[in-house]
C-alpha cells in the first residue's frame, strides 16, 4: 500500500484525502495536534486512519502533504527533518507562497526524502474538514515548484498521484509563482481590506455608508472577509513581492489623481476601456486562487409568494441553493433577488429553471 500522510485535514487537506481515499493501493492517514479533530476525521470517513503523533503519521509514508497554515510550514518541515523518513518519500505542501518554504526545505537535511512545493489554486468561502469536497480541485490549476536539483522522477511520481484530483498540473519557478500570485491574489486582498476599512471609518460618523453599500460594494470587497490569521501569514511570507506590487499600485492611483485634477476625460475613459478589455478576455468559469462565487440576479415582481415559488421550484429540481438575498438598493445590481450556489452545475440548472419560469436572469 502507498501511504499518504496529510497534516491538517481541513478544506484543502480534507479534499485531497477524499480524492485519494478508496483508490487502489492508497492508504490515507490524517494528522492533527488535537484528538477531537482526529476523531472528527475518522467519524466523517475522510481518511483511513488518523493520529495526533507526527512521527506515527510520517514514518513509512510515501507522500506527505503539509496542509497547515503558511506560517506553520517551516516548523513542520523542521520536525520532519528530525525523523528518519522513508527513502524516496515526497513531501509537498498547499501553501499560497512558495519561495520561503522552498528555501527552508533546501536548508534542511531531509535524508533521502524530497520536497516539492505545491499550490492547488482552488478554494471555498467555507473552511474546515466539513467543507472538504471531492470536486474542489477538479479543473483547477495545481502548481508545483520543483527546483533545479529536484529529481525528475520524483516530480513525475507526484504528478501521477495528483491525477486523482483531476486538476491541471503546472510547473512554475517558485519566485515566479510568488510574483504572479502576489498580483492576482495577495494584492487584491490587501486592496479589499483597505477599501473596506476606509468605508468603515466613514461609517462611524454616518451610517448611511453601510446602509447604501449594496451588492456591488459587497462583491468587490468580498475577499476582505478572509481569515485574518491565514492572510497575516501569507502577506508576511510574500512581503518583498507585495512591497514592489504596492509601489506599482501607487503609480496607478497617482495617475488617476493626475487625470482627475486635470479633468482628463479621455485618459479616464481609456483606463476603463483597457481594463475592461483585459478583464473580459479572462476565462469566466475557470477555478482560480480566489475562489469563485456561483450566483445570479433575478428580476422578480414585488408580489407575495414569488420568492417561495422560486425556492420551491429549485428544490423540486434538486438544485442546491446555498443563499438567497433580497436586494434593497438596486443602483449597482441588475436584479432584485440574488441567488447563490455552491457549484457551477447548480447555477447552470437554476438558470434553465428560472428561464422556464419566465424570469429574467442577470450575472
Amino acid at each position: 500500500m502507498v501511504k499518504i500522510a496529510i497534516f491538517g485535514v481541513g478544506l484543502m487537506g480534507g479534499s485531497l484525502a477524499l480524492c485519494f481515499k478508496g483508490k487502489p493501493d492508497l492508504y490515507v492517514v490524517g494528522h492533527s495536534t488535537r484528538q477531537s479533530s482526529v476523531q472528527k476525521y475518522i467519524d466523517r470517513g475522510v481518511v483511513d486512519s488518523a493520529t495526533t503523533s507526527l512521527r506515527e503519521a510520517a514514518e513509512d509514508a510515501d507522500f506527505i502533504f503539509l496542509c497547515v497554515p503558511v506560517g506553520s510550514l517551516e516548523s513542520y518541515l523542521k520536525q520532519l527533518a528530525e525523523i528518519k523518513l522513508k527513502p524516496g518519500c515526497i513531501i509537498t505542501d498547499v501553501g499560497s507562497t512558495k519561495a520561503s518554504v522552498n528555501s527552508c526545505a533546501r536548508s534542511l537535511d531531509l535524508g533521502e526524502a524530497v520536497f516539492i512545493g505545491g499550490h492547488p489554486m482552488a478554494g471555498s468561502e467555507r473552511s474546515g474538514v466539513e467543507a472538504a469536497s471531492l470536486y474542489l480541485y477538479e479543473n483547477a490549476f495545481y502548481v508545483l515548484t520543483p527546483n533545479s536539483t529536484t529529481p525528475p522522477e520524483a516530480v513525475e511520481k507526484l504528478k501521477e498521484l495528483l491525477v486523482y484530483t483531476k486538476a491541471n498540473i503546472v510547473i512554475v519557478d517558485a519566485d515566479e509563482h510568488d510574483d504572479i500570485v502576489g498580483a492576482i491574489s495577495h494584492l487584491p486582498h490587501m486592496i479589499a481590506v483597505a477599501l473596506t476599512n476606509q468605508v468603515r471609518r466613514y461609517n462611524e460618523t454616518n451610517d448611511l455608508y453601510s446602509q447604501l453599500a449594496a451588492g456591488g460594494f459587497r462583491d468587490i470587497t468580498r475577499i476582505a472577509s478572509s481569515d485574518p490569521a491565514v492572510w497575516r501569514d501569507i502577506l508576511v511570507n510574500n512581503r518583498d513581492v507585495l512591497l514592489r506590487l504596492i509601489e506599482d499600485w501607487n503609480v496607478g492611483i497617482e495617475e488617476f489623481v493626475r487625470m482627475l485634477k486635470a479633468g482628463d476625460l479621455e485618459g479616464i475613459g481609456e483606463a476603463f476601456r483597457t481594463s475592461g478589455e483585459f478583464r473580459n478576455s479572462l476565462p469566466e468559469r475557470r477555478k482560480g486562487v480566489i475562489h469563485a462565487i456561483y450566483e445570479c440576479y433575478v428580476d422578480v415582481p414585488d408580489t407575495p409568494g414569488v420568492i417561495g415559488r422560486i425556492a420551491t421550484e429549485l428544490g423540486n429540481r434538486h438544485i442546491n441553493l446555498s443563499n438567497m438575498q433580497i436586494i434593497e438598493s438596486r443602483e449597482d445590481v441588475p436584479g432584485i433577488l440574488r441567488l447563490s450556489f455552491r457549484k457551477q452545475d447548480d447555477l447552470d440548472q437554476a438558470v434553465i429553471a428560472l428561464g422556464e419560469m419566465q424570469y429574467s436572469v442577470h450575472f
